[in-house]
């Protein structure tokens, strides 16, 4: 179980028969309550992680509740706005172990102004966000975000996944690519054709997958070190 002082929104743990193996504080989008990742929050759990949902304005609570947690590693991770807050935090030397970003806003668009369409072909997740529940009242301060310059993303200490769609029209891959290069220790994964909400888009399976495998590598020898890998005949 968690130890948290800070607030945690909402909270998801693992099954009483599963041993903790980490915890993951998820800062949301521009817009979005935390209600949009229970579907994430709960199969990450699944597999030993505790996950914490905070809105984005409130991506220093994330940061303080994470830095009391026992079990580690401690991972900050965040969607569109949220995840330039959280790279924001890692730069300015919030005590985590790793980073993972989604749908980071590089580029013009707004994703709070942006119709769900253009956000996921996930027909659950666009349910969920024609919820009244899904939608913040914090929108406008949390689009006020933006993402750390070259100088202070190339100041993290700590490994970084980014997960960007690679059909995502709000903020393009090439720009978010471009964006994170000066990131010291970056893995960037690209859900094929996908859209914005990389972490609850049609591939949020494999999306979730991926991290859980990371996540593993994290807390072993470190993200570069594999656990398992393929043999080429």
């Amino acid at each position: 179980m968690t130890n948290a002082t800070a607030p945690a929104p909402a909270l998801w743990t693992p099954p009483a028969a599963v041993r903790v193996r980490g915890a993951l504080a998820l800062v949301a989008g521009a817009g979005e309550t935390t209600r949009v990742y229970e579907r994430f929050g709960s199969r990450i759990a699944v597999d030993g992680y505790v996950v914490a949902a905070f809105e984005a304005p409130a991506a220093a609570d994330a940061a303080a509740w994470l830095a009391v947690q026992e079990h580690a590693p401690r991972v900050l991770v965040g969607s569109d706005r949220g995840a330039a807050a959280v790279l924001a935090l890692a730069a300015d030397g919030a005590p985590v172990d790793g980073v993972i970003v989604a749908g980071t806003p590089a580029g013009p668009g707004d994703d709070a102004a942006a119709d769900d369409a253009e956000r996921t072909a996930c027909p659950v997740h666009l349910g969920v966000l024609g919820e009244a529940a899904a939608r913040a009242t914090s929108a406008a301060v949390a689009a006020e975000i933006d993402l750390p310059d070259a100088a202070a993303l190339g100041r993290l200490s700590v490994p970084v996944l980014a997960i960007h769609g690679g059909a995502d029209v709000i903020a393009p891959l090439a720009a978010a690519r471009d964006a994170l290069t000066p990131i010291p220790h970056l893995d960037l994964v690209e859900t094929v054709d996908g859209l914005h909400d990389a972490l609850n888009d049609a591939s949020h399976r494999s999306v979730a997958a991926t991290i859980i495998l990371w996540l593993e590598r994290l807390r072993a020898s470190g993200v570069q070190t594999p656990i398992v890998r393929e043999i080429v005949r």
